[in-house]
């Protein structure tokens, strides 16, 4: 089991190692993410599970073979989001977005850790998914506030990620940058102009998007029904009291 595994795979077979290691990367991401905002009925972030998908990646690193760009790309991007996990779960399990947490709470050598692998994700040529996601992370780790953040960036950086691996929920996070640079009307424009958005049609956060939008727009009557659609969506009580807070805004 992964849990025990001291080695994702043999490394002594080289010439299949590159065809399996994206592979492996994707089911590293995956696990990860898992346990960042995954969809878990029992609670919204998962820790153990953040913590698991990164001693992999650190096993990962250790033959140089699996040393590649892309492998710390991915060990970055896990590094600096997780050290934002402290803040974005408070001592009662509420649920906090990124433009309401405590960033003092943040751990500040996981984000030192995220910025170092960073910087050696980039001696290649190769750009992944997991650089840019990386680079946008690392925008928002060394932002001293929300309201400082480089949005524009970080709007370039998801245009990018669109042409690497288009997505209907990179879409989605796209068109949040685009509504923190330019605006909540401008946000609604590309919420509605996401491609296969029907595949968002389950996810809670899609919704309560439009209601932020339309909350910042004044059109309370709309933020309110839209949080309502994320509200009866809300996947643990994590998310659902989170919903409900934003709904009792209208």
């Amino acid at each position: 089991m992964l849990a025990k595994s001291k080695r994702l795979f043999d490394v002594a077979q080289q010439s299949e190692f590159s065809a399996r290691l994206p592979a492996v990367l994707r089911a590293l991401y995956l696990l990860f993410n898992e346990g960042y905002h995954g969809a878990s009925p029992e609670r919204a972030v998962r820790a153990e599970l953040c913590r698991e998908a990164m001693r992999l990646a650190a096993i990962l690193l250790q033959p140089p073979v699996a040393a590649v760009p892309a492998t710390y790309a991915l060990a970055a991007l896990m590094c600096l989001n997780a050290a934002r996990l402290p803040a974005r779960v408070d001592s009662l399990g509420n649920l906090h977005s990124l433009f309401n947490q405590d960033r003092s709470l943040w751990d500040h050598e996981l984000l030192a850790e995220g910025l170092k692998l960073l910087d050696l994700s980039v001696t290649g040529s190769e750009l992944t998914e997991y650089h840019v996601e990386a680079a946008i992370s690392s925008i928002h780790a060394t932002s001293p506030r929300a309201e400082a953040t480089d949005w524009t960036s970080i709007v370039s950086l998801y245009d990018t990620l669109m042409t690497i691996r288009p997505s209907p929920i990179v879409a989605l996070n796209r068109a949040i940058a685009v509504a923190q640079n330019q605006g909540p009307e401008r946000g609604l424009r590309e919420l509605r102009a996401i491609a296969n958005a029907h595949r968002l049609g389950r996810y809670p956060f899609y919704h309560a998007a439009f209601g932020e939008f339309e909350l910042r727009s004044g059109r309370n009557e709309n933020a309110r029904r839209h949080f309502q659609n994320a509200l009866g969506l809300g996947r643990n009580e994590m998310e659902r009291r989170f919903l409900a807070e934003r709904l009792a805004t209208c």
